[in-house]
């Protein structure tokens, strides 16, 4: 099932929420289309279970050979898992941070992945994708350690929607995926520990906090869980702006031999 995010003109964002997960095992995970007039992105495409869906989704939109770009927030299995199966449906590349390009072709059978992956550099990028009048931008706004090493979000300046990757994710029995949060009262209980043991410290989150408050954004949409629109987005930096977490937790009890 998608939810459409966005919609004006030719420009579209779609989130799907429940590819493949019901009665499964695997971690309740959000895949992403933008699309622009006739070709589009695929932000996070998760593993094998989200593929067949995603794919069908996608080419709803547009055939398969316009995708323009993959984007890959990092490398963990629940985001780019079914990459092989992408190489083999699209010719597009896919932009991850420089720090696994080199892990990506893991996920593929050999030569898959020759001059197809794009390493974002620390910085980030403003990247130009597509072509002619389907031409659109895409930010990748750094968001290391937020949870892994090399990290990104991707911020559309035209829906204004962050893409947030695992920072605003929420998890839990009793949690819609579908549900756009708009007040963060009652959602911290599905969000804080996760937080706590996924994110690396409250230093980092104190820096991406400050960066943000430069973008306008209308809405932080994350790799897991609901997306959060209105109030709830300035509730949810002001909070993990002051967030202890990761590293800030742990001590010598945590670092013992087992008994």
């Amino acid at each position: 099932m998608s939810i459409e995010l966005f919609r004006q003109g030719r420009h579209v964002c779609v989130m799907f929420a429940r590819l493949g997960d019901e009665g499964g095992d695997a971690v309740q995970s959000n895949q992403f289309l933008l699309v622009n007039g006739g070709t589009g992105a695929i932000l996070d495409p998760g593993g094998n279970t989200a593929y067949n869906e995603l794919y069908l989704g996608m080419s709803a939109f547009f055939p398969p050979h316009k995708l323009s770009a993959i984007l890959a927030s990092h490398a963990d299995p629940d985001i780019i898992a079914s990459l092989d199966r992408w190489m083999t449906a699209t010719d597009a590349p896919v932009y991850i941070s420089r720090l696994w390009e080199r892990f990506a072709p893991h996920f593929c059978k050999p030569g898959k992945t020759v001059g197809r992956v794009v390493g974002l550099p620390d910085a980030g990028e403003r990247l130009r994708l597509g072509t002619g009048d389907d031409r659109f931008e895409l930010w990748a706004v750094p968001a290391h350690f937020l949870h892994a090493e090399g990290n990104f979000q991707f911020y559309d300046p035209v829906s204004r929607i962050l893409f947030s990757g695992d920072l605003g994710a929420s998890l839990g029995t009793g949690l819609n995926p579908e549900h756009v949060v708009k007040s963060l009262a009652g959602h911290l209980q599905y969000m804080e520990g996760f937080h706590r043991r996924y994110m690396v410290s409250n230093k980092v989150l104190r820096l991406w906090a400050a960066m943000v408050r430069q973008l306008d954004i209308k809405m932080i949409v994350p790799q897991h869980g609901s997306p959060m629109a209105g109030a709830a987005v300035g509730e949810f930096i002001n909070w993990v702006e002051q967030l202890e977490c990761g590293i800030d937790l742990f001590g010598s009890q945590n670092y013992r031999l087992p008994a």
